[in-house]
Protein backbone atom coordinates (compact mmCIF):
# COMPACT_ATOMS: atom_id res chain seq x y z
CA UNK A 1 0.00 0.00 0.00
CA UNK A 2 1.22 3.27 -1.19
CA UNK A 3 2.72 5.30 2.45
CA UNK A 4 -0.38 8.01 1.02
CA UNK A 5 -3.05 5.79 1.35
CA UNK A 6 -1.75 4.67 4.55
CA UNK A 7 -1.82 8.21 5.56
CA UNK A 8 -5.62 8.13 4.01
CA UNK A 9 -6.92 5.09 5.88
CA UNK A 10 -5.10 6.23 9.34
CA UNK A 11 -7.44 9.77 8.95
CA UNK A 12 -10.11 8.20 8.09
CA UNK A 13 -9.83 5.37 10.79
CA UNK A 14 -9.03 7.94 13.16
CA UNK A 15 -11.84 9.93 12.36
CA UNK A 16 -14.26 7.24 12.37
CA UNK A 17 -13.47 6.68 16.51
CA UNK A 18 -13.60 10.52 16.47
CA UNK A 19 -9.65 10.33 17.60
CA UNK A 20 -8.85 14.13 17.02
CA UNK A 21 -5.44 13.46 18.43
CA UNK A 22 -4.86 10.58 15.67
CA UNK A 23 -6.43 12.71 12.65
CA UNK A 24 -4.15 15.63 13.63
CA UNK A 25 -0.74 13.74 13.20
CA UNK A 26 -1.73 13.30 9.31
CA UNK A 27 -1.81 16.76 8.56
CA UNK A 28 1.65 19.10 7.08
CA UNK A 29 2.47 22.02 9.23
CA UNK A 30 0.98 24.35 6.29
CA UNK A 31 -1.93 22.25 5.08
CA UNK A 32 -4.96 23.35 3.74
CA UNK A 33 -8.90 22.52 3.60
CA UNK A 34 -11.68 23.62 2.08
CA UNK A 35 -15.20 22.60 1.98
CA UNK A 36 -18.35 24.49 2.00
CA UNK A 37 -18.20 25.99 5.68
CA UNK A 38 -14.69 26.48 6.19
CA UNK A 39 -11.59 27.95 4.46
CA UNK A 40 -8.79 26.86 6.70
CA UNK A 41 -4.80 27.36 6.60
CA UNK A 42 -2.55 25.91 8.34
CA UNK A 43 -2.32 22.97 11.05
CA UNK A 44 -3.77 24.98 13.70
CA UNK A 45 -6.93 26.18 11.85
CA UNK A 46 -7.24 22.39 10.27
CA UNK A 47 -6.79 20.42 13.19
CA UNK A 48 -8.45 22.84 14.99
CA UNK A 49 -11.51 21.88 12.96
CA UNK A 50 -11.15 18.66 13.54
CA UNK A 51 -10.68 18.66 17.20
CA UNK A 52 -13.69 20.82 17.49
CA UNK A 53 -16.18 18.57 15.16
CA UNK A 54 -14.99 14.94 17.45
CA UNK A 55 -15.16 16.74 20.55
CA UNK A 56 -19.02 18.45 19.59
CA UNK A 57 -19.88 15.15 18.57
CA UNK A 58 -18.44 13.05 21.86
CA UNK A 59 -20.44 15.89 23.89
CA UNK A 60 -23.61 15.81 22.18
CA UNK A 61 -24.70 13.58 20.17
CA UNK A 62 -22.36 10.44 20.26
CA UNK A 63 -25.48 8.07 19.63
CA UNK A 64 -26.08 9.62 16.38
CA UNK A 65 -22.35 9.58 15.09
CA UNK A 66 -21.74 7.07 11.60
CA UNK A 67 -18.70 7.27 9.97
CA UNK A 68 -18.58 5.27 6.71
CA UNK A 69 -15.45 5.74 4.01
CA UNK A 70 -14.42 3.88 0.75
CA UNK A 71 -12.74 4.58 -2.45
CA UNK A 72 -9.60 5.42 -1.18
CA UNK A 73 -6.86 5.51 -3.43
CA UNK A 74 -3.71 7.56 -3.37
CA UNK A 75 -0.21 8.02 -5.59
CA UNK A 76 2.74 9.66 -4.73
CA UNK A 77 1.34 13.54 -4.90
CA UNK A 78 -2.27 13.06 -4.77
CA UNK A 79 -4.98 10.79 -3.25
CA UNK A 80 -8.98 10.81 -2.90
CA UNK A 81 -11.57 8.93 -0.30
CA UNK A 82 -15.52 9.24 -0.68
CA UNK A 83 -17.46 9.16 2.80
CA UNK A 84 -20.59 9.64 4.18
CA UNK A 85 -21.36 10.79 7.66
CA UNK A 86 -24.35 10.21 9.84
CA UNK A 87 -24.45 12.90 12.63
CA UNK A 88 -26.60 15.37 14.61
CA UNK A 89 -26.23 18.85 13.91
CA UNK A 90 -25.56 20.83 16.87
CA UNK A 91 -27.04 24.05 16.09
CA UNK A 92 -30.31 23.06 15.31
CA UNK A 93 -30.43 19.25 16.72
CA UNK A 94 -30.94 18.06 13.30
CA UNK A 95 -29.91 14.73 12.15
CA UNK A 96 -27.82 14.79 9.03
CA UNK A 97 -26.86 12.23 6.20
CA UNK A 98 -23.76 13.96 4.18
CA UNK A 99 -21.95 12.65 1.23
CA UNK A 100 -18.43 13.59 1.30
CA UNK A 101 -15.65 13.17 -1.68
CA UNK A 102 -12.36 14.07 -0.88
CA UNK A 103 -9.52 14.90 -2.44
CA UNK A 104 -6.06 15.40 -1.44
CA UNK A 105 -2.38 15.88 -1.85
CA UNK A 106 0.85 14.87 -0.01
CA UNK A 107 4.28 16.36 0.90
CA UNK A 108 7.44 14.68 0.87
CA UNK A 109 6.58 12.56 4.53
CA UNK A 110 2.95 11.42 3.40
CA UNK A 111 1.37 13.71 5.23
CA UNK A 112 -2.18 15.87 4.05
CA UNK A 113 -0.61 19.00 2.32
CA UNK A 114 -4.69 19.96 0.71
CA UNK A 115 -8.08 18.81 1.88
CA UNK A 116 -10.76 19.90 -0.41
CA UNK A 117 -13.59 18.02 0.52
CA UNK A 118 -17.30 18.32 -2.11
CA UNK A 119 -20.84 17.38 -1.16
CA UNK A 120 -24.04 18.94 -1.99
CA UNK A 121 -24.33 21.92 0.10
CA UNK A 122 -28.64 22.27 -0.86
CA UNK A 123 -28.90 18.81 0.48
CA UNK A 124 -26.84 19.05 3.43
CA UNK A 125 -28.79 22.72 4.54
CA UNK A 126 -32.29 21.29 4.13
CA UNK A 127 -31.19 18.30 6.55
CA UNK A 128 -29.66 20.79 8.76
CA UNK A 129 -31.21 24.10 9.24
CA UNK A 130 -34.47 22.56 7.71
CA UNK A 131 -37.11 25.03 6.25
CA UNK A 132 -34.56 27.60 5.93
CA UNK A 133 -31.91 25.26 3.98
CA UNK A 134 -34.71 23.94 2.02
CA UNK A 135 -35.75 27.56 1.02
CA UNK A 136 -32.40 29.54 0.84
CA UNK A 137 -30.06 26.67 0.41
CA UNK A 138 -28.84 27.31 -3.23
CA UNK A 139 -28.13 31.14 -2.34
CA UNK A 140 -25.13 32.40 -1.80
CA UNK A 141 -26.33 34.48 1.14
CA UNK A 142 -26.82 30.98 2.91
CA UNK A 143 -23.32 29.49 2.35
CA UNK A 144 -21.95 32.72 3.06
CA UNK A 145 -23.79 32.75 6.36
CA UNK A 146 -22.88 28.92 7.40
CA UNK A 147 -19.08 30.02 6.45
CA UNK A 148 -18.98 33.19 8.77
CA UNK A 149 -20.68 31.18 11.42
CA UNK A 150 -18.33 28.24 11.16
CA UNK A 151 -15.25 30.36 11.00
CA UNK A 152 -16.63 32.22 14.15
CA UNK A 153 -16.81 28.58 15.77
CA UNK A 154 -13.57 27.81 15.10
CA UNK A 155 -12.17 30.91 16.20
CA UNK A 156 -14.03 30.52 19.73
CA UNK A 157 -13.34 27.49 20.20
CA UNK A 158 -9.43 28.04 19.65
CA UNK A 159 -9.42 30.42 21.90
CA UNK A 160 -11.28 28.53 24.57
CA UNK A 161 -8.02 25.76 24.16
CA UNK A 162 -5.23 28.61 24.06
CA UNK A 163 -6.85 30.12 27.19
CA UNK A 164 -7.09 26.70 28.94
CA UNK A 165 -3.45 25.55 28.21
Amino acid sequence: MHPNQVTLEKFYNAFERLDSDTVATCYAADAQFDDEAFLLRGQSQVTGMWRMLCETTKAKALADWKLVYRGIEARDKTGKAHWEADYRFSATGRLVHNVIDGVFTFDEQSLIATDRDSFNFWNWSRQALGTPGLLLGWTPFLRQKVKSTAAANLKKFLASRKASS
